[in-house]
């Protein structure tokens, strides 16, 4: 672009240069011309006024010469000529001068003659001559300087399309070859290509710009690399991290489904030590009874234990091969993490791994999930097992209480009727008192018969259906068929209001009452109702019967006093009573013990 401009300018120069030499050429031409023309004018006003000497005034003559001279030396063409005093048109023109100064003029000025004519011509013809030489010359000069100003042209044009051509040659190869390079490497980058690079030579900014791609490659294609290494491991994380949120999914069903903690645990933590590459590990329990550990679940021995259940199984043993390539306190490292829940220690998990390899970080809080895990279901285990000791107790004190109140009475009762009849003689002023005897101990023993029949049907009674209310049912329509009688059923109480121990006492309350109103009542309309009025639950159960004798419920009716044990058991009250309008109604109300119903009773409380 510099070239390009310097020939330019240099071109304008030089045409404005020679412009500006040749300005007034064509002027100094046409005065030459006009000098000759005039020459011949004034040559043939002389030959006029030689034939005719009246015919131009002296005065109109002598301005003619003067008009000549002036043309001369006129400013045009003396600005024409160069300053050089050698120059050739400098020289022709002081030649003409001369000639005319010397020659011409004073002959002009002379007296006409026919020798002056003669002598005028020459003289005139030598003027023109050398006019012509001047007009020959001026136009050598003006057709010189118009070629030198097209050679000028014509080598600048050269010239230029010389650099323009130099320039194109140089913008390809040191512009549009790196910028398709750079953009190669680009497309190359963009196609994740790390391997391509520019390789440009030179100080200029297009090769600076290419060592800077290539370094910029190389470093996307080192970060690219090691994302892809970070991407890889972070993929087998995740793999890692999915494989153990499955494990602890199956380890949550494993350990709460199955009742065996061994036979829960140990495919779990086998697999667990495939995932992590851990093992062996072993599983040891608290007891508050005991001064050490004992060892619970192993996942890897080489005999049975001495705890197991099951001699089918063999899930625990390997090979002394096996065994002995695990690691030992020899070459590994020992990991024990606690079992405990907020206040209780309930065992500790021993995990073996090896030095070299090392335990990480996510491996840790995996097991340490996994004892959470462990911990929940011992726990839960444990209260399992106190629960069910707690209920085979409560229920040996119930069958143990039912028979105190009901059979053992009544064969007390036998016993003392066996006894009183030892004592009195057969004889036959005694007959009377040997049939009533006989007769209350037949009436003892039907009573105690029945009352047999009656705890048989309390103990075995079970509900069958899916909750209370379906139990309900079932009861009324089978009553219903005994009174032969509809027997209507009020029930809304809220599901899982009640445990299954509280849903036992109120069905058998209920089926007690019903088989008291069928035995004795002699009733047509019977009415069950069970509600729930936060935070008690209301049973009741009424009828339009012949009501109780005396208005008061009997003494010493085992079914009435059992019904009161178990409003005792239920930590309420039962009542039974006549209706006013006619008939017995008997009420049970208790408040659930049921952990449903604690946020119920706190907000009722409060």
């Amino acid at each position: 672009m510099a070239a390009i401009c310097i020939v330019a300018l240099i071109n304008i120069a030089l045409s404005l240069t020679i412009s500006a030499s040749i300005q007034g050429s064509a002027t100094a031409i046409n005065l030459s011309g006009s000098l000759r023309m005039q020459s011949y004018r004034l040559l043939g006003d002389w030959i006029q006024v030689s034939g005719q000497p009246d015919s131009l005034s002296p005065a109109f003559r002598h301005e003619r010469i003067e008009s000549f001279t002036q043309r001369l030396n006129h400013p045009g063409l003396v600005r024409a000529l160069p300053e050089s005093t050698d120059h050739p048109l400098v020289v022709q023109h002081q030649r003409i001068m001369s000639v005319w100064q010397q020659e011409v003029r004073p002959t002009l000025l002379a007296e006409t003659s026919s020798q002056s004519v003669s002598q005028l011509r020459p003289q005139i013809n030598r003027l023109v001559e050398h006019i012509d030489g001047l007009v020959s010359l001026l136009e050598q000069r003006t057709e010189a300087r118009v070629k030198l100003m097209n050679l000028v042209q014509t080598i600048s044009l050269i010239f230029a399309a010389l650099v323009i051509f130099l320039m194109m040659f140089d913008i390809k190869n040191r512009v549009v070859k790196p910028l398709g390079r750079l953009l190669d490497v680009a497309y190359a980058v963009g196609r994740q290509d790390f391997s391509q690079r520019a390789h440009l030579e030179g100080r200029d900014e297009l090769s600076q710009l290419g060592r800077a791609f290539d370094q910029m490659t190389s470093a996307l294609a080192e970060s690219y690399s090691h994302l892809e290494s970070e991407a890889s491991e972070k993929t087998r994380e995740l793999e890692k991290s999915h494989a153990a949120l499955e494990l602890l999914h199956k380890a949550s069903r494993s350990l709460y489904a199955s009742n065996d903690l061994c036979g829960g645990a140990i495919p779990l933590l086998q697999s667990l030590e495939e995932l992590l590459c851990i093992g062996p590990i072993r599983l040891f329990l608290h007891d508050r009874y005991a001064p050490e550990m004992v060892e619970a679940v192993t996942t890897a021995t080489t005999e049975r234990p001495y705890y197991c259940k099951d001699h089918h199984c063999n899930a625990c043993l390997v090979t002394p091969a096996a065994y002995d390539g695990m690691p030992s306190s020899q070459d590994g490292g020992r990991l024990l993490l606690p079992i405990q829940t907020a206040n209780n220690l309930l065992g500790t998990l021993e995990v073996w791994y090896r030095k070299d390899q090392g335990l990480p970080s996510t491996s840790r809080r995996l097991l340490e999930t996994l004892c959470d895990q462990l911990a929940t279901a011992i726990f839960l285990q444990n209260q399992i097992t106190e629960q069910q000791q707690l209920t085979l107790a409560e229920e040996r004190a119930v069958i143990a209480r039912e028979l105190h109140d009901s059979l053992a009475q009544s064969l007390s009762y036998l016993k003392m009727q066996v006894a009183r009849l030892r004592r009195v003689e057969l004889i036959q002023d005694n007959e009377p008192l040997h049939q009533d005897i006989l007769n209350e101990l037949s009436t003892g023993l039907n009573s105690a018969y029945r009352q047999l029949r009656e705890l048989l049907t309390t103990f075995r009674l079970k509900l069958d259906t899916p909750d209370l209310g379906t139990a309900l049912r079932e009861t009324i329509n089978e009553f219903s068929e005994r009174l032969a009688q509809p027997i209507t059923l009020d029930y809304h109480l809220p599901p899982q209001a009640l445990s299954a121990n509280e849903e036992i006492h109120v069905l058998q309350v209920v089926r007690e009452a019903l088989a008291n109103t069928v035995k004795h009542a002699n009733a047509t309309e019977v009415t069950t109702s069970v509600s729930f009025k936060s935070p008690q639950v209301k049973v009741t159960i009424s009828d339009n019967g012949v009501g109780l004798p005396g208005g008061d419920q009997p003494a010493q009716h085992y079914g009435l006093v059992i019904m009161q044990d178990r409003a005792r058991t239920l930590g309420g009250k039962l009542t039974v009573g006549n209706r006013a309008s006619g008939g017995v109604e008997v009420k049970l109300s208790f408040v659930p013990k049921s952990r449903h119903l604690i946020p119920t009773q706190s907000a009722a409380n409060q």
